[in-house]
């Protein structure tokens, strides 16, 4: 089978926060050493000593979402699948993100479908736009959209159905302090969203 590659969309279309001004290690560093002390610890101790570094490499990674394209992702197809036009579904894709209001993390799994209009993408790479958005500061509301929007943007199948849990440390380590407490949250395009029986059918497959 062969893939189709396509450059559809300017990778600026799905940048949504372009980084034009990070700072540099140094000054990230010296930042953390702040919060050290805001903590009421002492940034000196021998088990903080290394700890700036660690945390500048640590964002590095968690945040590498802000470096990345998720269109670009979804630019290489396949157009022979035997005529298969049906419901394709990649589900408990687990992800970990962080909270833009406290920075802490939401843990959590997401589940995507789409229905093919000729043309089908590979399974990691819709795994990896979930990374991708993931790997950034979010909200669960707005993460369900852009994973279901670049996805209709970019493939433009006949619908898009996404659904995320997730658990919110903002809730259970600080505030309120409710632990295992699930948010549920979904986006609908194209027919699913104009024919509830697909939704229905995607729901069922997901909880199956």
């Amino acid at each position: 089978m062969d893939a189709v590659i396509k450059k559809l969309m300017p990778p600026s279309e799905y940048m949504e926060k372009p980084v034009t001004d990070r700072p540099s290690e140094a000054e990230v560093e010296a930042a953390v050493r702040t919060l050290l002390r805001w903590t009421g610890d002492n940034p000196d101790r021998e088990g903080l000593i290394d700890t700036p570094k660690r945390v500048t490499k640590a964002f590095r990674e968690m945040f590498n979402g802000y470096d990345m394209c998720p269109a670009d992702e979804l630019g290489r197809t396949f157009e022979e699948v035997a005529g298969y036009d049906d419901l394709v579904i990649v589900r408990d894709i687990k992800f970990h993100s962080h909270c833009e209001h406290h920075m802490v993390p939401i843990i959590g799994k997401a589940h995507v479908g789409y229905l093919p209009d000729g043309k089908v993408v590979g399974l990691s790479k819709i795994a990896r736009v979930v990374d991708i958005f993931a790997h950034r500061l979010q909200t669960q509301e707005a993460m369900t959209a852009q994973i279901a929007g670049v996805i209709q943007d970019v493939l433009n199948p006949r619908g898009v159905a996404v659904m995320i849990e997730a658990e919110h440390m903002c809730m259970a380590m600080r505030g309120i302090r409710k632990q295992d407490s699930t948010t549920l949250t979904s986006t609908f395009t194209g027919v699913f969203k104009d024919t509830p029986e697909e939704q229905v059918r995607f729901v069922t497959m997901v909880r199956g």
